[in-house]
């Protein structure tokens, strides 16, 4: 993030305690790594150096928790952009040989309210809409939820966090979920509309590393069921058809699949659909998320606060292969002293091309 009178770009980042900057924890930030991926929870790690001056003597700065503190907000600022905000869960001493100590601080976003409770319970004729508003009414939290899907007769939830299992609810439609503050949101990937950025190599794109591969494809995806209601087995595949808005006039691994090797059809065998939403939804998610990962790319780029999890990058400087669009699956937001500040994630794209 760049100084618009200066045009120079902030090297360190600024932390922020209960709404407070504190500019000595700032200046004495070791290491940072906040990650965030399209599962949910948005987590941070940050080491602070653990010995100096205090109340005129020579001793620990931050065990008295007193500034770092259990249960406080934390919030991380790249200039005037917030690129994390969470609430403070674990402290954690370090005492490297030959060196002065050291006091790490974990911080999650609200998710953690989620990951926290776990639930044996079911819910009838719902629609996984449904099941996600209800769990962060639960919680406190505002819904804004967007997204496809059947409704069930029963939905079980056993034995897992609220976490987990919205988790597993947003995978089988194609969704991801993600909080902002008090707000959680799910969309189905197709329509989360993250920030677009373009980015080329050897200026805001550092370095990238990305693979072509043909192993996970598959040419169909078929999931079979009973359908209670007509007394009747059923069927569904899904097709390249699944992927076809998203191929950006790329050539995808679906097809070259089918050129080189022949067809390559899976069918699921541990889904148990009741009607025929169900079994298209459940082909078309597998499918897709196959099919998605034909093309996976590891990068490190100049940090901007919107390069997170669920952002569509063009890349450029690749060659005709890999030039494009890619989805953002996950980012991590890293700095020490050695690199300072960087973002390195990973990235996704169902075709390569032409």
């Amino acid at each position: 993030m760049a100084d618009e009178t200066t045009g120079l770009k902030e090297s360190r980042p600024t932390i922020v305690v209960d709404n407070e900057v504190n500019g000595p924890l700032g200046g004495g930030l070791l290491t940072l790594m906040i990650v965030e991926n399209t599962n949910g929870l948005y987590r941070c790690e940050a080491k602070f150096g653990n010995w100096g001056e205090k109340n005129s003597t020579t001793d620990f700065l931050y065990f008295d928790r007193s500034v770092l503190e259990f249960g406080k907000d934390l919030e991380i600022k790249l200039g005037n952009d917030s690129i994390f905000k969470g609430k403070i869960l674990a402290l954690e001493g370090n005492f490297p040989e030959g060196q002065s100590p050291e006091i790490s601080v974990l911080a999650e976003d609200r998710f953690q309210d989620l990951r926290m409770t776990r639930r044996t319970r079911t819910f009838t004729d719902v629609s996984d809409a449904d099941v996600i508003k209800q769990i962060a009414t639960d919680h406190g939290l505002t819904p804004e939820v967007d997204v496809p899907g059947p409704t069930y007769k029963v939905l079980a939830q056993v034995n897992q966090s609220d976490l987990a299992f919205i988790r597993d609810r947003a995978r089988s439609i194609d969704a991801e979920v993600w909080m902002s503050d008090k707000t959680l949101h799910a969309k189905a990937h197709n329509g989360r509309n993250g920030d677009k950025l373009q980015m080329t190599y050897g200026n805001q794109l550092r370095e990238f590393n990305v693979l072509a591969d043909l192993a996970m494809q598959r040419t169909s995806v078929a999931v079979n069921g009973w359908n209670i209601s007509n007394k009747a087995a059923m069927q569904f595949e899904a097709t390249d058809s699944a992927i076809s808005s998203e191929l950006n006039g790329d050539t995808s691994g679906v097809s070259i699949l089918q050129s080189a090797l022949g067809e390559r059809k899976e069918a699921l065998a541990h889904t148990i659909p009741l009607n025929d939403q169900e079994a298209q939804h459940e082909a078309e998610a597998f499918f897709r998320m196959s099919a998605r990962r034909f093309v996976v790319g590891h990068g490190i780029a100049e940090t901007n606060k919107s390069l997170r999890a669920g952002s569509q990058l063009d890349l450029q400087g690749l060659g005709p292969l890999f030039n494009g669009k890619y989805y953002v699956a996950e980012v991590k937001h890293i700095f020490d002293s050695t690199k300072g500040l960087r973002s390195e994630f990973r990235s996704e794209r169902v075709g390569i091309g032409k």
